[in-house]
């Protein structure tokens, strides 16, 4: 792997070298490297491009990195993942995908991740996103995830974008079975003329099963965000989610939570708030001797973090 490469890892997996566990590392449409564990299989598939990720019963305190680097200006790459996770896990999933461009032709990642968690298991999804590059070609990603949870399993995705993605659709649908709990965490930033389009959607199948999906977000420039969420509640179940937004220069937000109860037991809420900075944050911080930007970007990573 190249340098520019490798520092793509760096921001999108936290990786400074070989990782330890289950791993394997895609660059530029093929596969780079692979590890598999007595615990953790890692087969790629036949008919389409992507891998099969098998997780035996019982395996506990193991880790699988599986992230995605192009550094080739004009590549367009399409995976589809699936995640085979018995019963009885814990795991933690590190994914993500970091694009340079440093051309004129628009370089390309979609990906379709399918997880399918067993009972009782609890899985830790981490996925980042991150392009950069002096290229006037457009670097581009359309995240899927797809999230089976059966009986008391427990899912925690932390997905983060924070810059250099100029369009981006990310999907997210999840099925929970009795017991099951699902929390979702998103951070995203965009600037300049930059597009992100979000769309969670959450089924409530099992009585006792509940979701928590968060987003913050910021919109700078003359960047675009379309949220969407909605959460059906189709049993005795608890739902709940929330969009913050800071908006800023000529940006533009949309935010849609939707609720849909079918049983009456189900407990659902929805919140969503877009606003600027409060003008007396930027004033308490200035007055401690910082410039209105540097005053900004405190509350930007504050409210991020």
């Amino acid at each position: 792997m190249d340098l520019i490469q490798k520092e793509l890892l760096e921001q999108v997996a936290d990786l400074h070298g070989v990782p330890a566990g289950a791993y394997n590392i895609r660059a530029n449409g093929k596969s780079a490297a692979r590890n598999t564990t007595a615990n953790v299989d890692i087969v790629s598939k036949e008919d389409v491009q992507g891998i099969d990720i098998i997780i035996k019963p019982g395996t506990k305190q193991e880790s699988v990195h599986i992230p995605v680097v192009m550094s080739q200006s004009g590549l367009t790459d399409m995976v589809y993942n699936d995640f085979h996770i018995g019963e009885d896990c814990d795991i933690v999933i590190v994914a993500g995908c970091g694009i340079h461009n440093g051309g004129d032709s628009m370089s390309k990642h979609d990906g379709v991740h399918t997880f399918y968690v067993g009972k009782n298991s609890k899985v830790r999804y981490v996925e980042k996103h991150y392009g950069s590059g002096e290229g006037t070609g457009e670097r581009v990603m359309n995240p899927e995830t797809v999230i089976h949870m059966e009986e008391n399993s427990s899912f925690y995705m932390d997905t983060v974008q924070i810059r250099g993605v100029d369009s981006t659709n990310r999907v997210t649908t999840a099925d929970l079975k009795a017991g099951a709990k699902l929390e979702i965490s998103e951070k995203l930033m965009t600037h300049g003329k930059q597009e992100a389009r979000t769309a969670f959607t959450v089924d409530l199948d099992g009585e006792g099963s509940s979701a928590n999906v968060v987003s913050r977000s910021v919109a700078r420039g003359e960047s675009f965000q379309d949220f969407r969420a909605k959460i059906n509640g189709n049993t005795a179940c608890a739902g709940h989610s929330e969009c913050d937004a800071i908006i800023m220069d000529d940006a533009r937000v949309v935010a849609t939570p939707e609720l849909e109860a079918n049983n009456i037991d189900a407990e659902l809420i929805h919140e969503a708030a877009i606003g600027k900075i409060a003008g007396e944050q930027l004033i308490k911080l200035m007055t401690l001797g910082l410039t209105e930007a540097e005053a900004e970007e405190m509350i930007i990573s504050g409210f991020l973090k």
